[in-house]
């Protein structure tokens, strides 16, 4: 028989959900100096402490981009190494599309947009 997990043993979902974050913002765009997170390209995240597990909904800046084939799995790498998570799903999504007003003040600041 397993038992039953307790309050003390259950990781807090809040706290996982914010590593989770802090390493998505370990990623860049190799042709913006903004990490992906600030730069808005992360359109969903779910993170499941009982699970184990992380869902990252995800945009590039275009379809062209030329790491569209790399920056999922960079993604990927990043959240996995976050105390935790066991497995990563990371889906690339391309509605709806990204635009410069998704990007927080912190990039708009880092990119002198403002």
């Amino acid at each position: 028989m397993t038992a039953m997990p307790t309050a003390a043993t259950i990781p807090d979902a809040d706290e996982m959900e914010a590593r989770v974050i802090d390493a998505l913002k370990t990623v860049y765009d190799p042709e913006i100096p903004v990490n992906i997170y600030e730069l808005g390209l992360i359109y969903g995240l779910n993170v499941d402490p009982l699970g184990n597990h992380a869902d990252v909904e995800m945009t590039l800046t275009a379809p062209g981009c030329p790491v569209a084939d790399s920056m999922p799995e960079w993604v990927e790498n990043a959240v996995r190494h976050v105390a935790g998570v066991e497995s990563v799903n990371v889906q690339l999504v391309w509605e709806p599309p990204w635009t410069p007003n998704l990007m927080s003040m912190r990039a708009k600041l880092e990119l002198n947009m403002l």
